[in-house]
């Protein structure tokens, strides 16, 4: 195989990585900061997609150009998304906060099912097309045998994207506020930090940058439904563990490192085994790194 498919299968693995990245980013927010996995970020992912799809139709029908269409969409996925996110953690985690550890898991997988649900009730159990948001635009020769004007355009969203969240967290006062939650929860109430807004906070973000990547990735694929967000919460929260859960930079490189897997292992051997490379993978670097490939051992919190 040549170079030109190669690269071409590089510049894939990195547009699907990306979208594990930002989904992933949302599980390892939450989990560091309060312990919880969060079983029902898949279908925020999935609602996002669908907030997206029904702007994008009603601006269409209005006329908005397609430049308009895309970034009401994104602020509309977005926000919608968010608003979901702070629903669920006030009335489905926050008062099991103190509750034994599985009630709170079980409390998490209960609203996967039920949104799940609620959106396949609302709207239809059936594939909907999605319209085209990012069009299609000359790329240099060289550039474009290997990569597409959409994954151009997901690869830069989501570049900017993760490096805004880096900067809110390390430079920003509610990314210390988060760190010093992260760290010591009890420490941080005794500093002044109202600890519930925080995680309400990082609810709100995972949420939001979850909703960009379904925009980004239904946009790509050209096509949504309800199960969506299983699938890419599987792989996002498997992108998270393999990175290392809890660690930013680690659900970043996890989600890159299983993006890369799966393109390879479909160019190479074939797409139906692509998730088999991809989990064996995981199980490898677990076996070899059981905290992840960034992740930090460390005694359990109480």
């Amino acid at each position: 195989m040549d170079s030109t498919y190669l690269a071409e299968l590089f510049f894939s693995g990195l547009t699907r990585g990306s979208i594990y990245a930002l989904i992933a980013l949302g599980y390892t927010m939450v989990y560091g900061i309060i312990g919880l996995i969060n079983f029902a970020h898949g279908e925020i992912y999935m609602i996002g997609a669908f907030t997206a799809y029904i702007a994008a139709s009603a601006l269409g029908i209005a006329g908005f150009p397609v430049a308009a269409i895309f970034a009401l969409s994104v602020l509309a996925a977005a926000v919608w998304a968010a608003a979901y996110g702070f629903t669920i953690e006030r009335l489905a985690y926050r008062p099991l906060r103190h509750a034994p550890r599985l009630s709170p898991l079980i409390s998490a997988i209960g609203m996967s099912i039920f949104l799940q649900n609620y959106v396949l009730l609302a709207q239809t159990p059936d594939f909907l097309s999605f319209p085209e948001l990012i069009p299609p635009f000359a790329l240099p020769e060289r550039l474009a045998a290997v990569l597409g004007p959409t994954d151009l355009v997901i690869l830069l969203i989501t570049t900017v994207t993760m490096l805004a969240l880096t900067w809110l967290i390390k430079f920003t006062q509610l990314g210390k506020a988060m760190r010093a939650t992260a760290q010591d929860r009890t420490m941080a109430l005794l500093l002044g930090i109202n600890v519930n807004k925080v995680i309400s906070a990082t609810f709100v973000i995972g949420s939001a940058l979850a909703a960009l990547g379904g925009l980004l990735i239904a946009s790509h694929v050209g096509q949504i439904n309800v199960s969506i967000g299983f699938i890419a919460g599987i792989k996002a929260f498997t992108a998270a563990v393999l990175g290392g859960i809890g660690s930013i930079p680690g659900a970043v490189l996890g989600g890159f490192i299983l993006g890369l897997t799966e393109a390879f292992a479909a160019g190479y051997v074939s797409s139906d085994y692509e998730d088999v490379f991809a989990f064996s993978l995981l199980v490898l670097i677990l076996i070899f790194r059981p905290a992840g490939i960034l992740g930090k051992a460390a005694p359990e919190k109480v």
